[in-house]
């Protein structure tokens, strides 16, 4: 082993014995159809009068936030909207909402959409609170010194299970860098799980938001910062994922296929939020801030990649994935080999690409220290990376 490995891996047993102090009570969930007509009543319950809600000008295209919006003023509780947010949302759309909430007297903050409004919203409550920490200062690990506004959570998509994590990435667009904040501070205190407002989602969307579930639930199963608890939630996402995903995606209406994906992707986050992630998510951050590639469609390319990698590292942990998918296979490297296999037939099945085109080759040394930096010492994964092998996988991304 060498001197790196042996850093990496006494820092992410230090962590590990260092999370069990952490608060890892789960977000208060409003659970089923139209449950986000609830919301107001609970939000009245305690006490707040005036919110700010964050989502992005695609919902609000569509008009997906204008029941709730109605609801709350309907309620007595005003409420103020941040609807500029981007796909990967940068720094400044932190600010702006950070700007509105204070010039409209905000008490609390409802993240309305999928992974981008609520890493925005996340963002907004910690500089709210914390006005002398910039957001690079708050990047890392346990930076947000005090806690944030009463956040809720309303996820549109199922995908990034932001509702269940301590996690917020944000995306500095002057060095095309993300900056991944990492703080039990940042999880929310509420979360509305409605599968009707997950109803109208594309195809695409359908498809790369629950392949970027599917990423985090093998992420964390496979990590060596696991626990019981994480692990069985990560077992519950990957059987829910192979069983209702495609039906999510072939029939967009199908409420059962809606509610149980949801369910895998709050799942999924309850388990990596505490067992972390690893290689796929560094590469895809940088994807993701260099070439502003969608998080959940870098996630499903990626995925594969790294698991190969892995190899027989992995092999045992992929096995117990296969047999939560109804994956088979004879002997533990033809499951974990099967399985991967699967994720591959998964993707090709709803059209994801297995490469992509934006990659430039000069760009590959700089996207793989950025993802080794971020990577490494914090996520527990089965091995560690080389700057030569992550510069490798990246190649072989191309295509």
């Amino acid at each position: 082993m060498t001197a790196n490995e042996l850093y990496c891996r006494a820092f992410q047993k230090a962590m590990k014995l260092t999370a069990l102090v952490f608060d890892w009570t789960e977000p208060e969930l409003i659970q089923g159809p139209g449950s986000v007509k609830d919301l107001p009543a609970l939000i009245q319950s305690k006490g707040i009068q005036r919110v700010l809600l964050v989502t992005d000008p695609g919902l609000m295209k569509i008009g997906l936030p204008k029941p709730l919006i109605e609801a709350l003023e309907a309620a007595g509780i005003f409420c103020a909207v941040y609807d500029q947010t981007c796909v990967n949302p940068t720094i400044q759309n932190v600010e702006d909402a950070r700007q509105l909430y204070l010039e409209a007297d905000c008490e609390a903050i409802i993240a309305f959409g999928g992974g981008s409004p609520m890493d925005c919203a996340k963002g907004c409550g910690a500089r709210v609170t914390n006005p002398k920490k910039s957001m690079m200062q708050m990047s890392g690990l346990l930076h947000v010194s005090k806690k944030l506004p009463p956040l809720f959570a309303v996820p549109t998509t199922a995908g990034t299970g932001s509702e269940a994590t301590v996690a917020a990435v944000v995306t500095n667009p002057e060095t095309h860098e993300k900056c991944p904040c990492n703080d039990p501070k940042l999880r929310p205190k509420y979360a509305v799980l409605d599968p009707a407002l997950t109803v109208g989602l594309p195809q695409p969307i359908t498809s790369t938001t629950g392949m970027d579930a599917l990423t985090h639930a093998v992420e964390a199963y496979i990590g060596q910062s696991n626990t019981k608890y994480t692990a069985k939630r990560a077992l519950e996402a990957t059987t829910l994922i192979f069983r209702w995903l495609k039906k999510a995606y072939d029939n967009g209406a199908d409420m059962e296929a809606r509610e149980n994906m949801l369910l895998a992707s709050y799942y999924a986050g309850v388990a990596f939020t505490r067992a972390y992630i690893g290689y796929v998510h560094g590469i895809a951050h940088n994807l993701g801030g260099y070439y502003n590639v969608p998080h959940g469609l870098a996630n499903a390319i990626i995925l594969p990649r790294v698991l190969e990698y892995y190899g027989e590292s992995a092999y045992a942990r992929l096995a117990d994935l296969a047999d939560a998918a109804g994956v088979a296979g004879n002997t533990t490297e033809e499951k974990a080999k099967a399985f991967i296999q699967a994720i591959r037939d998964m993707n090709a099945s709803m059209n994801i690409p297995d490469h992509f085109d934006c990659i430039q080759e000069a760009d590959i040394p700089l996207l793989a220290q950025r993802a080794l930096k971020e990577s490494n010492p914090l996520y527990p994964v089965p091995k560690i990376m080389t700057q030569p092998e992550c510069e490798a996988l990246i190649r072989n991304l191309m295509g």
